[in-house]
């Protein structure tokens, strides 16, 4: 019995895949034979159509020899046939336009005269996720060539099919033109949004602010002097706690570890080195100053399986967690730490996080600034610790870290072996970072967070048109192979009567080859 998906028109018939046309399966010819690989045949496998939107297809990233066709079990089929990939993934859909042939990554469909080729690839782009319901496997999802076959499959007369294929065509064409105009303006917000940075680490952004406030702006030679000075003072203070720990740990009995004294803090250094040498330019109230002449650089733990014998557990960040202005803690793991590492790595609201590695080079450095929404959490090796001393805003750092100058100093930096890139603490601590005063940094913030802010609303809803866009075809398709999309002709030749004459047809192939057969023999 026919297999019924949903109700269709009188007119319109339900049957198999194979009941109206061949299927035919791919195969790999020996990639340790080099013979069997040239140019005479066009070969497809799925990745050829990842990210591939066109309906047809010319040809593949790689051809077989003859050689190769004829010692595999490769099969070639005519243009116009619609191929269906079978795994990795489910689902790609596109016609060839010459003779070909595919590796098993495919099912692909022949059509009987009468089935129109492209009726047949948009009704699979309709049943794609039936497709995939019906796919079976592991390691992972393949639909047999016994399940494509059975695939049901609606057929409206010959010529409804083409005026269905039309109206199709003329409704995804307007929404396509919508499309390209939104990914136009999500383009266009990209630009701007590196043109805003650019402009605000500049100087441009707050050029009029800094006129009206001339008079009251600290210079970053005082702001300098002044966190210099706050440092010896934190210094003198954490000197007299070590030496009031030292003398109780001895009158003790010195019993347990003995109270480490607190590093010196370094000298300002006053003037960052630019890894090209040319430096970028800035406000003349301005200066270009290290990282670590503002903060504190440091690394997280090292994971190891001694780790897992520690009694005190703690949460900690993992580079899947840190993204460019952006955090993400929706999986956040746990390891065992000594209370001196908790102590040193536990991170505090307003540190910034970089990622130490990665293979792509614009995802070494990604940066976002710690909100303290999970309190004594700590963080792995993987990811820097950087702790401003209070001169440098946090969230000013970070949008100047993602700002082109920025990207480009980090890149700079950044080492690279065997396709990987890699930061160090050094390197950050080494970063150009511009210092202006603290009302200035606060101005720059409140003005690019508002701005950036509504570029990022609107590519919210940029997205939102754009997933609507995508259910709006779906839509059109589920209207389409529902025969309600266009009106049925009372003088089109029923799709019953065509299947009837297509299996006719068959039948008499058939027949006509089995004669062959035995008179051959």
């Amino acid at each position: 019995m026919t297999e019924i998906l949903w109700e269709a028109p009188k007119t319109w018939a339900w049957a198999r895949i194979d009941e109206v046309g061949e299927v035919v399966s791919g195969a790999t010819p020996s990639t340790k034979v080099s013979e069997y690989w040239g140019n005479d045949v066009i070969w497809f496998s799925p990745a050829d159509l990842t990210g591939y939107r066109a309906k047809f297809i010319a040809k593949g990233a790689k051809s077989i020899s003859l050689k190769g066709l004829s010692n595999s079990s490769a099969r070639v089929f005519p243009a116009g046939s619609v191929m269906f990939s079978s795994r990795a993934p489910v689902g790609y859909v596109a016609i060839n336009m010459h003779e070909a042939s595919t590796n098993q990554g495919f099912k692909t469909l022949v059509p009987n005269a009468g089935v129109f080729n492209e009726y047949v690839y948009y009704y699979f782009k309709a049943i794609r996720h039936i497709a995939e319901q019906r796919a079976t496997g592991t390691t992972f999802k393949e639909l047999s060539g016994s399940a494509f076959s059975a695939l049901p499959i609606v057929l409206p007369p010959t010529n409804e099919q083409r005026r269905i294929v039309e109206k199709i065509e003329a409704m995804f064409e307007r929404i396509d033109k919508g499309v390209e105009n939104l990914r136009g303006a999500k383009a266009t917000l990209a630009l701007y949004r590196q043109s805003l940075l650019k402009s605000a680490f500049e100087g441009n952004l707050t050029a009029d602010w800094r006129a009206q406030n001339a008079g009251a702006l600290e210079t970053p030679k005082t702001l300098l002097a002044r966190i210099q000075k706050e440092r010896e003072t934190r210094y003198k203070s954490a000197l007299d706690d070590w030496q009031t720990a030292l003398a109780e740990w001895r009158a003790g009995g010195e019993l347990g570890r003995k109270p480490g004294k607190p590093g010196r803090p370094p000298e300002i250094i006053g003037e960052a080195v630019f890894p090209s040498g040319k430096v970028a330019q800035v406000p003349t109230s301005w200066r270009w100053s290290p990282m670590s002449d503002v903060g504190r650089t440091s690394g997280g733990l090292t994971k190891n399986q001694k780790r897992e014998s520690l009694a005190r557990k703690a949460k900690y960040l993992r580079v899947a967690n840190i993204y460019s202005n952006e955090l993400r803690l929706d999986h956040i793991s746990e390891i065992g730490v000594t209370d001196e590492e908790f102590s040193k790595s536990r991170l505090e609201k307003g540190d910034l996080l970089f990622v130490e590695g990665n293979g792509s080079l614009e995802q070494i450095g990604r940066v976002a600034v710690w909100d303290g929404s999970i309190p004594d959490i700590t963080h792995q090796n993987h990811l820097i610790r950087f702790s401003p001393d209070g001169l440098l805003d946090s969230q000013f750092a970070m949008l100047f870290m993602i700002s082109p100058v920025g990207r480009n100093l980090i890149k700079a930096q950044a080492s690279s072996t065997s396709g990987l890139h890699t930061l160090s603490i050094s390197k950050i601590a080494n970063l150009p970072v511009p210092i202006c005063s603290p009302a200035e940094q606060a101005e720059i913030t409140r003005i690019l967070d508002t701005r950036l802010t509504a570029a990022d609303r609107m590519e919210v809803e940029i997205d939102a048109a754009l997933t609507r866009a995508d259910a709006l075809r779906q839509s059109i398709l589920k209207r389409a192979f529902a025969g309600k999309l266009v009106p049925q002709d009372p003088t089109d030749e029923p799709a019953p009567t065509l299947l009837a004459r297509i299996k006719a047809e068959r039948a008499k192939a058939g027949k006509t080859a089995k004669r062959k057969t035995t008179h051959a023999s």
